[in-house]
């Protein structure tokens, strides 16, 4: 049973040391913000609307739909990374494979343009 706490020792000092600095930078940034925002920090950005509107107002279902695309995109260029990492390593099942995942990624992306997903009227 000891040797098995010791294992396991590093990961919760680890855990410790996460838990503590992530409410030290929570707090400082709680007791170090400046609280006066001037006019241009409250005027309306990004999504269009005022800052200070009622938070249950309903939103243009194109900020969700550009949301989502940015996601799954976002998500599928991340299994890039790996793959590049390790293409050294990588047979030739693993080249084609990925080559067909770039087509498919490729294809989704030509569709959504064709279909005027990514226009904003």
């Amino acid at each position: 049973m000891e040797t098995l706490l010791q294992n396991y020792l590093p990961v919760l000092i680890f855990l410790a040391l996460a838990v503590g600095l992530g409410l030290v930078l929570i707090l400082a940034a709680a007791v170090l913000a400046v609280r006066n925002p001037d006019p241009e920090k409250v005027s309306a950005y990004e999504c269009g609307f005022n800052a200070f509107d009622d938070a249950r107002m309903k939103f243009d279902v194109r900020f969700y739909l550009v949301s989502i695309l940015f996601i799954i995109f976002d998500l599928e260029v991340a299994f890039l990374f790996p793959w590049a990492v390790a293409f050294k390593d990588v047979s030739m099942l693993g080249f084609w494979s990925m080559m067909v995942f770039l087509a498919v990624l490729t294809i989704g992306f030509c569709y959504e343009w064709k279909k005027g997903a990514l226009e904003w009227q």
